[in-house]
């Protein structure tokens, strides 16, 4: 499976296609709605969160609810649109050149793609730039990653993400946590955080910092039950689950460290205290009594819960920019000023969830085939059965 997205921050939409995904999934878009509203809260949020009301349209590959086996198109209009459309239209005659001059971006904001890309793409006016490396464009790859979802959702898994810190504020931890409790926390909490006593203070800190005009970043948890042992492969690099996995985490726009398990934790921590031992009996079959791996080793799932962080830098846009440069007259001058957020990691995270969805429903495609969801689920319960065996 594959999918791809096209469309600008003030375009008039995000369109994304879909290809190979199983016919005989039953497919609501309800729940991609409801992906889309969570990436949209969280305290923290800014302006354009409270102008758009993200919802999916369905172009094709979907009948009577469920999917055909053909290419899927998904549109997300943009309701900013309509403000945009003389600076913003493809058309050349329906640009004001005047307001296209006024909405002119010169002056790259430090941490954003601005400058680096409009020197790869010859761009004078960087606003050629944001407007695709925005992360608006993560709500098209949360109506696709939701897509995934409901694939290994049919098959007994379930994901979730919570927060784990936001600036200097993060929960206690426990090796084991109640992952129930996790859950049901979280998505009580403004700040996607199950700590109520951190979540407090997160929420202190983006208080004071969009007061400052400064942003934060922190850091976030996805997890995933219900895997099957044997997702992914050992046998080359680009088919080892957790390289595929980091790769799609660390694509989301500000995440700057991906880790699996324990990852940078463990860097002091000795292997007789790392590694989680295996033990069978009491008609349990395998099983470990720790999870410091993460749930993959050797880049393959080993059948417990599947856990992966991605640290969140701050924000790049600043209500009081840093010092740049002005690329037209060569000047020092301050960093350009667009409408932000003052704190985007619980955002962050439900893009994560979407992200790890999809590349778990690719890794569930490779190994088991069918091109529909009957024959999926008749061969997971062949190798489920193969695996159970005492």
């Amino acid at each position: 499976m594959r999918f791809l997205t096209a469309g600008e921050s003030h375009g008039q939409a995000l369109t994304v296609i879909i290809e190979g995904y199983p016919a005989g999934v039953p497919f609501d878009k309800g729940l991609i709605d409801a992906q889309l509203e969570r990436r949209q809260a969280g305290y923290g949020r800014g302006g354009r969160m409270r102008i758009e009301r993200d919802r999916v349209e369905i172009l094709a590959g979907i009948r009577n609810g469920n999917t055909l086996g053909s290419p899927i198109g998904l549109l997300i209009r943009n309701r900013d649109w309509e403000n945009w459309l003389d600076v913003m239209s493809p058309v050349s005659e329906e640009i004001d050149p005047k307001r296209a001059a006024e909405k002119r971006v010169t002056r790259p904001r430090p941490g954003h793609a601005d400058l680096a890309g409009g020197l790869k793409y010859h761009q004078e006016d960087l606003r050629n730039i944001l407007e695709r490396a925005s992360a608006r464009e993560t709500a098209a790859r949360v109506a696709a990653g939701t897509a995934g979802r409901i694939l290994i959702e049919q098959l007994g898994c379930s994901i979730f993400s919570h927060v784990i810190q936001i600036g200097t504020a993060r929960i206690e931890e426990q090796e084991l946590p109640d992952y129930t409790i996790l859950k049901q926390g979280a998505a009580a909490s403004p700040v996607a955080c199950a700590d109520q006593a951190a979540a407090a203070g997160m929420m202190r800190q983006i208080d004071e910092a969009s007061a400052a005009g400064d942003t934060l970043g922190g850091v976030f948890e996805v997890v995933c039950l219900g895997l099957l042992p044997g997702l992914g492969s050992h046998v080359h690099w680009d088919r080892r689950l957790d390289a595929g996995l980091a790769a799609a985490v660390m694509s989301i726009p500000s995440v700057k460290g991906v880790e699996i398990g324990l990852g940078f934790r463990g860097a002091a921590v000795s292997g007789s205290s790392y590694h989680d031992a295996i033990h069978t009996g009491d008609g349990r079959g395998l099983y470990r009594m720790t999870n410091r791996a993460g749930g993959i080793e050797g880049g393959i799932t080993n059948g417990e819960p599947l856990v992966i962080r991605g640290v969140v830098k701050p924000v790049p846009t600043l209500g009081k920019p840093l010092p740049s440069v002005n690329l037209t007259t060569g000047e020092n001058a301050l960093a350009a000023v667009e409408r932000g957020d003052t704190c985007i990691v619980p955002a962050a995270g439900v893009i994560a969830e979407a992200m790890v969805a999809w590349v778990l429903a690719c890794a569930i495609i490779d190994k088991f085939g069918g091109d529909t969801l009957v024959e999926i689920r008749e061969r997971t319960k062949e190798y489920q059965d193969y695996v159970n065996q005492p």
